[in-house]
């Protein structure tokens, strides 16, 4: 009886083992060569801007701040692969601009169609400004991540903490309303050193995140750079409708810095071109993200 009763262990144990092999194999499966999903993003901006109340004020200066929290308050899309990924922002009706105003703002980080390969390092960005296509190609950045032993939960997955340290350009945002405060000279920006920190889970392993971050051995489910912050809000894998990963190829192909110095020359005829418009009545506010 107790020769019998040690036998029946072990095959329970046998049994066991390969009931965990099975739930392997299937986990395995789901990151195969065909594995893809969704992942929808939030992204936050913590707003520092200063008007000028003596000119804005009453329910003028409240429709302009809302309007500027609504404008840095969007929703994107990451679809991803193992390799490949296509991030934009889910198309939503624009919201009406309050009468006689221009609300002008300028991104060099943004994209209407981001594209990124993490095995080859490189992205693809298709980006409309000022009536006008480019196509953004350059190599993504190779961050110096530092990782922490601090976890927290996203949703249902276990998150990881890593930061890095980044140098940026800052200048004054600025801003004209009614042609009453003079612009003749653009602010110098100054350096800052930033630190960025995410939180990546390893239960969905690929090197990608929101935006062009990435570097990290798992999917980036939020990201803050202090004054922005993107929290993923929804995944889905391996989704019954396939969605394909097509590069952008539409545009005038330029890098990343002879896109940025287009857009600085754009909006510095726009802002020469408002100081010298005094006739209009119109109310313009300028704001530069991103370098």
């Amino acid at each position: 009886m107790h020769i019998c009763s040690v036998n029946h262990k072990n095959k329970i144990k046998m049994k066991h083992t390969g009931i965990t092999l099975v739930a392997l194999l299937i986990a395995t499966s789901i990151f195969a060569q065909d594995f893809q999903g969704e992942a929808t993003y939030k992204s936050k901006r913590k707003m520092d801007i200063e008007l000028d109340s003596t000119q804005i004020g009453g329910e003028r200066y409240n429709q302009i701040i809302e309007m500027l929290k609504k404008n840095f308050e969007k929703t994107y899309i990451l679809t991803f692969n193992k390799q490949e990924s296509i991030y934009k922002e889910e198309e939503v009706l624009e919201a009406p601009q309050p009468d006689g105003m221009q609300f002008v703002v300028a991104s060099t980080d943004g994209s209407d169609i981001l594209y990124k390969n993490t095995k080859e390092q490189r992205y693809a960005s298709q980006n409309e400004v000022f009536g006008k296509v480019f196509l953004i190609k350059d190599n993504l950045e190779k961050p110096d991540w530092t990782m922490h032993g601090e976890t927290k939960n996203i949703g249902n997955y276990t998150c990881h903490k890593a930061t890095m340290k980044r140098e940026i350009e800052v200048s004054e945002s600025s801003m004209s309303i009614n042609g009453d405060k003079d612009l003749t000279e653009t602010p110098k920006p100054k350096i800052e050193e930033i630190t960025i920190t995410a939180w990546y889970t390893m239960q969905i392993p690929v090197n990608n995140g929101p935006a062009r971050y990435q570097g990290l051995p798992g999917l980036i489910l939020e990201v803050n750079d202090g004054t922005e912050t993107i929290v993923c809000s929804k995944i889905v894998l391996n989704p019954k409708d396939k969605v394909s990963i097509v590069e952008p190829d539409k545009g005038k192909v330029v890098n990343q810095v002879e896109f940025e110095e287009i857009v600085e020359k754009k909006m510095q005829e726009m802002n020469d071109r408002y100081q010298h418009n005094r006739d209009g009545d119109g109310e313009t506010i300028e704001i530069r993200i991103g370098g």
